[in-house]
């Protein structure tokens, strides 16, 4: 009985912590609870009945397995179990999600007893996580004239699995919360530095925004009984950051509803609301669990008596309340018109929450149980030979005659499935496509292995061109939080089919790469869908879009995503970049200049950022495209000179080619087919055939911004403006300010170069740096600590082969060791130089941190509060972000250099430079 005994061991402890028992995934330990329900003199009799019905996860877990035998046996009467009748039994093998619960549903329904198989597929007909191997058997036995296969099959046919759900209610009542002013980063909801918790949903509940919040959700769910709290960001975006599932798990569980009294900790409907909407990979998730995201507009501009918006003394504009949302107030979603009500008093319009899509996404409890719902209804009525019944709201098909594509319109067209033939569809369109390539990383892929366990799933999709599983953002230290997750992460992924970073076997190198890197280079059609967990999924081929550890789930699961054709903003460049500005600055000086040319609005924000960079490489280019995710964009898409594409794809296949002679490759060879598919690309575009992706001359833009190189003087820093006395202002990445801001008195804790921001060219920048700077003062002397974090393996022989690395060891004080890797994280930094483990380093936030207080100045893409550097009792920490050269000559100064000394240390160093195509492309 030790495992049994173990287990309770493992509540007690819990219990010191307010925690109730952990669910139960592990076939051992339930075949052990089993044991004692059936031995009815067990003293641990009564305990392990609660633990088999309530706390035993379900889906493909090996405990799930064993559950649904079991729940088999009592309906079979080879068991008897006072406790579980066999209608029961049939009831809890309702709430299991597919997976063993469908095999014994299906033995039972295409069984020799009658009435046993009636029940049985009364059952079957309310699930939606079948798979090939179920719509087979289903199929064989109504060949064979099983009447029980053939109801069932027509019940799918008619979606009965939806149509018998209860409808949406009419309104509902919720009481506001506001969760913080300004936008609200995933990071307040699931602290990056709590992810090794992320996958034992209760205990990661605790971390919500603060203990003080928590209580005061309570205490509003306790005064208004029966209404649901709606998070809010007052002033600002909710769910901006990153693509965190954990993070509306968070929501959903102090606020939502459980999804399954047998299923503890799994929560669905959380309503969440934004001044400014909703970020678009949060609103992706809040679909995944049936909640609803509300874009409030309670703040809008203050305009004059002439029309003209009114500006403070910063130039920003003057905001006025239109209606409140403050904490306790009482609203009314009504979901039939659609309108957002305080009493009687209309607020605001809320259609776009409440599309025909999304109410079912609302009345199935989530999005997965429609795409699952849609895909077995077609297949039945194919089976049956019959169309199905029209039950679900029709795609938007939007076609408008004479206009031509955007990229991104042309790549939705191309991978679409399921539309009207020959019809050209333009944005806005609701479209199900083909996912090429998808990428998990390691601080979600626990969940990510979850979903995938709970819709059933055990082997990836076959159309899936590629798929990667990462371990870079916990590289920087094998603690035992990452040594009891990461080993069961990619043993699971690896076994699923994907490509790992950890080879489960013990046989190759753990590469620890970036996975934002990793996925650029396994990108090899810039025609590709790309699906990743993380909200940096932005790759310079194909368009990619980050996602919530679900989503990336049902992706690996059925090759498939569901979204609108998203609107574009076409970027494009003129004038000549100045010889001592770095590529970073001009990134920056986008977002800069598209704020000031639109007066302060974000015409990125939830669209495609369709960049014209043409001469850049896709290492280079993957700089900007990264960014646009702090500029709120849903996805980038660069379009590339025909040459410039080729030498991308050249690149890639080194690289690919490095991870097969590392032993990375599996048994499909996916590896080596990538490989073999830019080779075909390469001679697609050198032939004609086919000529790198273009928009269309005359496609239709949300709007077009052009950036003006010549005004680009000086580098540019991203502020989090942390005493901005506004506090909406604070943490977002819209201050962008010039090095001279600062003067000479901007003091630097740590410079951090690293994160997927920079490339191989950054590296050598640092190592020219420090050449330069020693034969212009004698020596090179750090009054900060300067972090360095290559993003890959293979940029690191690189710089050893090119004599880059020797440099940087020359003047390291430290350099990480693969055979000794750190087991804690570092809590001081000396004034000198480290050289990191590849991976994310300080940007992830759940490793390593600078010192609380600590103003930082970094490379990565990461200023929101807590994340890099928490604040201290004598000082707000501060993350600003700025290109290579600026943060190791501000490690080296201790400070914010001047422009003077600036242009002194650059000189003669070879800065990744950008010069925009001579040339329109268009077609």
């Amino acid at each position: 009985m030790n495992i049994y005994q173990d287990y309770i061991n493992e509540i007690e402890e819990r219990k010191t912590q307010g925690l109730h028992p952990k669910p139960i995934d592990g076939a051992e330990l339930l075949g052990e609870i089993i044991a004692q329900i059936k031995d009815t003199a067990n003293a641990h009799r009564e305990d392990s009945l609660k633990f088999f019905i309530y706390n035993t996860l379900p889906g493909t877990t090996s405990a799930a397995g064993v559950k649904a035998r079991f729940l088999k046996e009592i309906i079979l009467g080879e068991s008897v179990v006072a406790e579980i009748s066999p209608a029961f039994a049939f009831e809890l093998l309702s709430h299991m999600k597919g997976g063993p619960s469908i095999e014994v549903l299906l033995d039972l329904a295409l069984g020799d007893d009658a009435s046993i198989a009636k029940s049985a597929g009364e059952v079957l007909k309310t699930q939606v996580f079948l798979y090939d191997a179920d719509t087979d058997r289903l199929k064989e036995a109504f060949k064979n004239g099983n009447e029980i296969a053939k109801d069932i099959l027509e019940s799918y046919a008619k979606a009965e699995f939806f149509t018998k759900l209860p409808e949406v209610p009419e309104e509902i009542q919720v009481v506001t919360f506001i969760a913080g002013e300004g936008d609200i980063s995933t990071d307040l909801l699931s602290p990056g530095n709590q992810a090794h918790s992320r996958s034992d949903r209760e205990l990661h509940g605790q971390c919500m925004i603060t203990p003080k919040a928590q209580q005061e959700i309570k205490a509003l769910q306790a005064q208004h009984p029966g209404k649901s709290v709606m998070l809010i960001a007052e002033k600002g975006t909710m769910g901006v950051g990153s693509s965190r599932m954990s993070g509306v798990n968070n929501v959903a569980l102090w606020t939502g509803k459980q999804a399954s009294p047998y299923v503890p900790f799994v929560n669905i409907a959380p309503i969440v609301g934004g001044t400014n909407g909703i970020s678009p990979i949060f609103l992706t998730t809040v679909d995944v669990t049936g909640g609803i995201g509300i874009d409030l507009k309670n703040w809008v501009k203050k305009v004059d008596a002439d029309g003209n918006v009114v500006r403070n003394e910063n130039g920003d504009p003057v905001l006025e309340e239109v209606y409140s949302v403050a904490t306790g107030t009482v609203l009314t979603i009504n979901t039939q018109t659609k309108k957002l009500y305080n009493g009687e008093k209309e607020l605001i319009d809320i259609s776009k929450a409440l599309t025909p899509q999304k109410k079912e996404f609302i009345r199935a409890g989530g999005s997965y149980a429609i795409v699952f719902g849609k895909k077995i209804q077609t297949v039945a009525a194919k089976i049956l030979g019959i169309e199905p019944t029209p039950v679900f709201a029709p795609s938007k098909e939007i076609s408008n005659e004479g206009q031509g594509l955007t990229a991104v319109e042309k790549i939705f067209n191309r991978n679409a499935v399921g539309t009207t033939p020959g019809k050209v569809l333009h944005a806005g369109s609701d479209v199900r496509v083909e996912v090429n390539i998808v990428g998990s990383q390691d601080t979600t892929g626990l969940m990510t292995a979850q979903e995938l366990e709970s819709m059933a799933a055990t082997v990836i999709s076959p159309i899936v061109d590629g798929a990667y599983q990462s371990g870079c953002h916990t590289a920087s230290v094998w603690d035992k939080k990452a040594q009891a997750n990461i080993p069961k992460l990619m043993k699971f992924m690896n076994d699923f089919g994907l490509i790992t970073a950890r080879d489960p076997k013990g046989e190759y190198h753990s590469m620890t790469d970036v996975i934002h890197k990793v996925l650029n280079d396994i990108t090899v059609d810039e025609w590709a869908i790309i699906i990743g967990g993380d909200s940096h999924t932005r790759m310079s081929k194909g368009v990619a879009f980050g996602a919530d550890s679900g989503t990336v789930a049902l992706a690996l699961a059925t090759g498939e995503a569901s979204m609108p054709i998203p609107e574009s903003v076409k970027v494009t460049f003129k004038g000549d970049m100045k010889e001592h500005m770095d590529f970073r600055d001009v990134v920056h000086a986008t977002q800069a200049q598209m704020l000031q040319q639109f007066g302060g609005e974000n015409v990125f924000q939830g669209r495609i950022i369709e960049v014209h960079i043409g001469t850049l490489p896709a290492d280079q280019a993957f700089t900007f495209t990264d960014w646009t995710a702090e500029m709120k964009a849903k996805a980038s898409i660069c379009i590339s000179e025909d040459d410039t594409l080729i030498e991308s794809l050249e690149i890639a296949k080194n690289r690919i080619q490095i991870m097969i002679d590392k032993g990375m490759d599996n048994h499909k060879q996916v590896l080596q087919g990538l490989i073999n598919k830019a080779d075909k690309r390469i001679a697609e575009i050198k032939s004609g055939e086919k000529p790198a992706l273009t928009p269309d001359a005359n496609a239709k833009y949300y709007a077009e911004v052009v950036i003006d190189l010549d005004v680009i003087v000086e580098p540019m820093i991203a502020d989090p403006d942390v005493n901005n006395k506004d506090v909406s202002k604070r943490y977002t990445h819209d201050t962008i300010r010039p090095i001279s801001f600062y003067g000479d008195d901007k003091k630097v804790d740590l410079g951090f170069v690293g994160s997927c921001m920079v490339h191989k060219g950054d590296l050598k920048i640092v190592s020219q740096m420090l050449k330069n700077l020693e034969e212009q003062q004698g020596k090179v002397e750090f009054h900060a600590p300067l972090v360095v974090a290559a993003p890959t393996y293979n940029i690191i022989e690189e710089l050893k082969s090119e004599g880059d690395w020797d440099v940087l060891q020359k003047y390291s004080g430290f350099e990480f060791d693969d055979n000794a890797p750190k087991v804690a994280a570092r809590t001081e930094y000396e004034n000198m130089m480290y050289l990191e483990r590849p991976g994310c380093n300080l940007c992830m936030g759940n490793q390593e941190k600078a010192a609380k207080g600590d103003t930082v100045l970094a490379t990565s893409t990461r200023l929101f509060q807590g994340r890099v550097v928490e604040d201290s009792d004598r000082k707000k920490g501060e993350s600003l972000l700025a290109s290579t050269p600026v943060v190791v000559l501000s490690a080296i100064l201790g400070r914010i250099p001047n422009v003077d000394e600036y242009k002194a240390a650059v000189v003669g160093i070879d800065l990744t430079k950008f010069a925009p195509p001579v040339k329109a492309l268009s077609r």
